[in-house]
């Protein structure tokens, strides 16, 4: 019996790993009015009823997204920390600038947008969640920041250029939502690398 028991719980987590992965994807595609738990059954690849034997309802599925969506930014986060781990010097402002700011401009943060506006609309635990994870996200990207770039935060004015720096890349991926805006996302992240360098080199 326990023999057995381990493929089927295998195959049921490999299942819901798929709908959650499915979930994100189709966040970010067709946002949160598409994202039926019959059109993320069908990017998973699995039946409406095996959807729903692991999420009963619509609520119960996004619920998890979220916190699922929480986890990859973390590992994402942890990802960042990873590239710029070896490098020192200038260089590694800029690689946690840029990493930062790629943070903030991909599919995670696509999905993680729509989950805040459906939130925003919605007073039942999906909004719990949400504010309580990205309050969570926030801090955790916010500590990230500060030990990668080197900051002394009891410097005047360290702390809000370093949560500048993080609303600034949040700004350029919403502008990512709507045109491919490479360019000129290039030249924002310099002139925040100057003013980085201008307040943490005080």
């Amino acid at each position: 019996m326990g023999a057995l028991s381990g493929p089927k719980q295998d195959r049921s987590r490999a299942t819901r790993q798929r709908l959650l992965e499915a979930a994100i994807s189709c966040l970010s595609e067709y946002g949160w009015a598409g994202s039926t738990v019959s059109v993320v059954a069908e990017r998973a690849g699995v039946s409406r009823g095996a959807a729903q034997h692991h999420f009963p309802t619509r609520e119960d599925l996004f619920t998890a997204a979220v916190e699922y969506v929480a986890e990859e930014r973390s590992a994402a986060l942890r990802s960042v920390v990873a590239a710029a781990s070896p490098i020192v010097g200038p260089a590694r402002r800029y690689v946690v600038v840029t990493e930062l700011v790629e943070l903030y401009t991909g599919p995670l943060f696509r999905a993680a947008l729509q989950l805040w506006v459906a939130a925003s609309h919605d007073h039942s635990q999906l909004r719990e969640r949400v504010t309580a994870l990205e309050a969570h996200v926030g801090r955790e990207t916010h500590r990230m920041a500060v030990e990668l770039l080197g900051a002394d935060e009891r410097i005047p004015g360290v702390r809000e250029t370093v949560q500048g720096l993080l609303d600034m890349a949040r700004g350029l991926g919403l502008a990512t939502l709507l045109t491919d805006d490479r360019a000129r996302r290039r030249r924002v992240v310099e002139q925040w690398l100057r003013i980085l360098e201008g307040a943490l080199d005080r």
